[in-house]
């Protein structure tokens, strides 16, 4: 098997209509959900590109187009079982996840476990292997007023030469 790395970056603002905030699968409850044709899970937005990318195919917007209204409201762990799907069409599995999810509000500690309970069951991976971090942005810009929240992902996958 070879290692390939991809990396996906997500961002969505605060939405203005009452709905969850979920992230890497998981309903957080501790403030308003973000405003996405989907349920605008950056975390898991990320993670899906990180694995297209590292196998060269399109990003989520090829997959799950915004116009789609199939696609309205769907749950962003589909959007990563897509791109796993994908992998695994090439014979490839996920040797490990690590992201990051950047935002001044909520506090995503309390929920890693449970992320990376839900993700593990879609990446096909231990729970071990996949890393969940956050930061803030120090009050900068538009994460930093509080307006949204962004995530980074890197992910190795391995493929068989």
């Amino acid at each position: 098997m070879i290692p390939l790395v991809g990396f996906g970056y997500d961002i969505h603002r605060f939405s203005t209509a009452p709905r969850p905030l979920v992230l890497g699968g998981v309903c957080v409850h501790d403030t308003r959900g973000l405003d996405g044709h989907s349920d605008a899970d950056v975390l898991c937005h990320a993670l899906a590109d990180a694995i297209l990318g590292a196998i060269g195919e399109p990003d989520i917007g090829h997959w799950f187009p915004p116009t789609d209204p199939a696609c309205a409201g769907i749950c962003s762990l589909r959007i990563v079982e897509k791109a796993v799907e994908l992998l695994r069409a090439r014979e490839g599995k996920i040797g490990n996840a690590d992201c990051t999810v950047i935002a001044e509000a909520p506090r995503i500690l309390p929920h890693v476990p449970a992320m990376r309970d839900a993700l593990s069951l879609v990446l096909g991976v231990v729970p071990t292997r996949i890393g969940i971090k956050a930061t803030t942005n120090e009050k900068l810009g538009s994460i930093g007023r509080g307006e949204g929240i962004a995530a980074f992902a890197t992910v190795c996958v391995l493929l068989p030469e």
